[in-house]
């Protein structure tokens, strides 16, 4: 790859699976069938058994899937669901736009995704009920499972797993995705299975649950034109999924070489004196993003782009300090001191399944050029 190394390149994606995308929207567009089809309920089946979940439900965004997962759940209206500062705002917005508040919690230092002990402190001294926590599964890894699935379990919380980074993931034998009430997954472009456009799903075990998720997608209905209770207008489309059927064949080698690459990384910028990404024990890191860290990130960042290497920060402002929450959304009341260092620090390196040796050579050099 000659000239500037791009973060992430959903072009490349496209270009290396171009004949098989190619044959599947073709027989999206010469099938005439464009909403809720053979595609969605193709792929919905698909993706559910490689999670290792019973139902999908694919819906118009990952955002959308968090709002229709939370009002799947039937919490109380205005009861609180915890979740992280530390995460693309969607995770937060999407609590609002179901009708619930946001409590944000601290994250760990080394994981960077929820802390249980933040989690203790609010379970210990509520700003009010809550009824539901959301763990983040961010950059490609799990959150503390076992300490957060133990702690909804003892006060009575539902869990939904926001695993819109982790797409086949793992923490011991199972995949992201099989732990809560259900799960909800982003296929934007950038994703490990990523649309050419937006896309999500939500995935649950429970049928009742599946069921109310695809009246809600289609404005309540369960007989066409009928609306048994409020819903929404949310419909991954034809075209979509016959591409992510395309690409979800290719997940697994797509992520082994993700992974393979962030061995790379690690290995050319050891002892380089960056905190590289730490993996959780018994976890598999499917690397959505390998984030380094760096007291000096701003300079990095800035004599990377001089060298033509693109990086990312993700992500930048907490979303506790940003103008649209900033003083009106409950936190941690011992502060949200690790999400706002990680802000400050954090800096994402060009990763994606198409990047060459020669690429990520030309990464390391520059990094220890610039450093």
């Amino acid at each position: 790859m000659t000239g500037k190394i791009p973060q992430t390149d959903p072009r490349e994606s496209y270009l290396a699976r171009r004949a098989e995308i190619d044959r599947a929207i073709s027989r999206v567009l010469e099938g005439g069938r464009y909403i809720l089809g053979e595609e969605v309920a193709g792929f919905e089946r698909e993706f559910a058994s490689a999670i290792g979940q019973a139902h999908g439900i694919g819906v118009a965004s990952g955002t959308d899937a968090l709002v229709l997962g939370l009002k799947a759940l039937d919490l109380p209206p205005g009861s609180y669901v915890a979740t992280v500062s530390h995460t693309a705002v969607a995770t937060v917005a999407a609590i609002e736009l179901a009708g619930l508040k946001p409590l944000l919690l601290d994250i760990e230092r080394d994981f960077m995704t929820l802390d249980p002990n933040s989690l203790i402190r609010c379970l210990e001294k509520p700003p009010g009920k809550i009824s539901a926590v959301i763990p983040v599964h961010l950059y490609g890894q799990a959150a503390d499972l076992d300490a957060i699935l133990s702690l909804a379990k003892s006060h009575g919380l539902k869990l939904i797993e926001d695993c819109a980074q982790c797409h086949g993931a793992a923490l011991g034998p199972r995949r992201l995705g099989h732990f809560g009430d259900l799960s909800c997954f982003s296929f934007y472009p950038t994703k490990n299975l990523g649309a050419f456009g937006d896309g999500g799903a939500v995935l649950t075990g429970n049928p009742g649950l599946a069921a109310r998720l695809k009246a809600l997608r289609e404005y309540g209905w369960r007989e066409r034109y009928v609306s048994d209770f409020a819903g929404m207008n949310s419909r991954l489309d034809e075209l979509q999924a016959a591409v992510l059927r395309v690409k979800l064949k290719h997940l697994d080698s797509d992520n082994a070489r993700r992974a393979s690459i962030a061995l790379a990384y690690d290995r050319g910028l050891k002892d380089s004196g960056l905190t590289l990404p730490v993996r959780r024990p018994g976890a598999t890191h499917v690397f959505h993003q390998y984030v380094l860290r760096t007291p000096k990130r701003d300079a990095l960042h800035a004599a990377l782009d001089q060298q033509g290497i693109g990086t990312g920060i993700h992500y930048p402002v907490p979303v506790h300090l940003q103008g649209a929450y900033r003083g009106r959304i409950a936190v941690d009341p011992a502060g949200l001191s690790e999400s706002e260092r990680a802000a400050r620090e954090v800096l994402s390196l060009p990763i994606f399944p198409e990047l060459n040796e020669e690429s990520i050579a030309r990464v390391i050099a520059a990094v220890r050029q610039a450093l």
